[in-house]
């Protein structure tokens, strides 16, 4: 007669995994797919090891963002919203305008908005990195480029 094992549920623990920094290059890639893509890695979705409660992800850095590309009319179409709080502070802007005073502002948007809005949401934003230039702080992390 064999006897029955006890089963343990496996537990992703910190020390269990290591971040890596990527680079993404946004030159001519479309906004919203660069977006879907990034988010796994950034939630750590992509690894064997991921956890829904823990934060498991890597370090993204996105460069060139100024020269992202949209579909159809988006540019002129999609608008980004703010309110400061008080009778007629409602503001608007186009996506054009967007790119145009705040580049980093409509990746960090799209993929933001694809992140769980609690404090772990918060956590894993923390690590997109988001420059409108080619040019990027982050040479001593090592980062590999990532092609999506």
């Amino acid at each position: 007669m064999t006897r029955a094992r006890k089963q343990t549920t496996y537990t992703t623990k910190p020390a269990d995994f290591e971040r890596r920094w990527y680079v993404v290059d946004a030159q001519g890639q479309t906004l919203g797919r660069l977006a879907s893509k990034i988010v796994p890695y950034l939630t750590g979705k992509n690894k064997p090891i991921y956890s829904p409660h823990m934060d498991c992800g890597d370090f993204i850095v996105v460069i060139n963002c100024e020269k992202i590309h949209v579909t159809g009319n988006r540019m002129d179409d999609k608008l980004y919203y703010r309110y400061s709080g008080y009778m007629g502070g409602l503001k608007q802007m186009t996506l054009r305008e967007v790119l145009q005073r705040f580049p980093e502002r409509a990746i960090y948007f799209a993929v933001k908005r694809m992140i769980d809005r609690k404090a772990l949401g918060h956590q894993i934003m923390n690590k997109l990195k988001i420059y409108a230039g080619s040019e990027h702080p982050h040479a001593a992390q090592k980062p590999e480029k990532l092609e999506l």
